[in-house]
């Protein structure tokens, strides 16, 4: 559908699995080359399966996204190997619940660091390249309706205040980057069922129900439901779209 994205490089972090692997796929589809980041050692056979299944180049590395240095190497090798990347999805995000006056510092600090951190440093070493290039550039932040809400019945403070910061982040960076043809949207999804949500829900139906009851389409998201939005985020198609956080949710945030 977007024919621009065919020939061009991403970079996907969190891309092993769940979501950050299936917005993978979408891109391959069009014939987009794909740099997998993950902290899990499986995002280097999940880069031989995409290659194979579509037909692209794609490599997989293993780097810690809070580490700013790790993944300024790991830019500069997938540069090499791939060419410049001019679209960035960043996917690796964790969450902790429990209640508030429990959470120790560590905790706080990790999910901060993973979600707000991660995704800044990973921005930062996009846009240099970008920056250099010349060339339009889309930067796709996952960040999700609990930057906008706060999801019952489950305590997450950390989470929600970290992907309200993610959300902002990025209408920071496309303000500031504007001018120089590197736009920043955020996708923030509901309930989906990635790998991990699903493993959750299968094992708590009861609050899985309850999710459920309170979305209006009836159901919770498959992966597949991010996939024609990022595309299209990816795509020049969207080349007026810059510094917003689109909810895609089921209408579960517009009661």
């Amino acid at each position: 559908m977007f024919e621009d994205l065919n020939g061009r490089t991403a970079v996907i972090t969190g891309g092993a699995r769940g979501l950050g692997y299936s917005l993978a796929t979408a891109l391959a589809r069009s014939g987009v080359r794909v740099a997998l980041l993950d902290l899990l050692p499986s995002v280097e056979a999940s880069a031989k399966r995409l290659a194979s299944e579509y037909g692209v180049d794609a490599r997989g590395w293993v780097v810690d996204v809070t580490d700013p240095h790790a993944i300024e190497t790991v830019f500069t090798e997938a540069e090499t190997e791939l060419g410049t990347a001019s679209v960035l999805i960043t996917a690796a995000g964790i969450t902790v619940w429990g209640d508030s006056v429990d959470v120790q510092a560590a905790t706080w600090r990790k999910v901060m660091a993973v979600n707000l951190d991660g995704t800044f440093f990973t921005a930062q070493a996009f846009a240099r390249r970008a920056l250099a290039a010349g060339e339009p550039a889309s930067a796709i932040f996952v960040s999700s309706m609990s930057a906008f809400i706060v999801n019952s019945p489950q305590f997450q403070a950390s989470y929600n205040s970290s992907k309200a910061a993610v959300s902002h982040l990025a209408t920071s960076l496309a303000v500031e980057w504007a001018g120089s043809g590197i736009r920043v949207n955020a996708i923030a999804p509901g309930y989906f069922l990635s790998d991990m949500t699903r493993q959750f829900t299968e094992a708590n139906p009861e609050l899985a129900q309850q999710w459920i009851s309170d979305i209006p389409m009836g159901r919770m998201g498959e992966p597949e439901d991010l996939h024609g939005l990022v595309t299209y985020l990816a795509s020049e198609s969207s080349s007026y779209l810059t510094g917003q956080s689109i909810v895609i949710d089921g209408g579960y945030t517009a009661l």
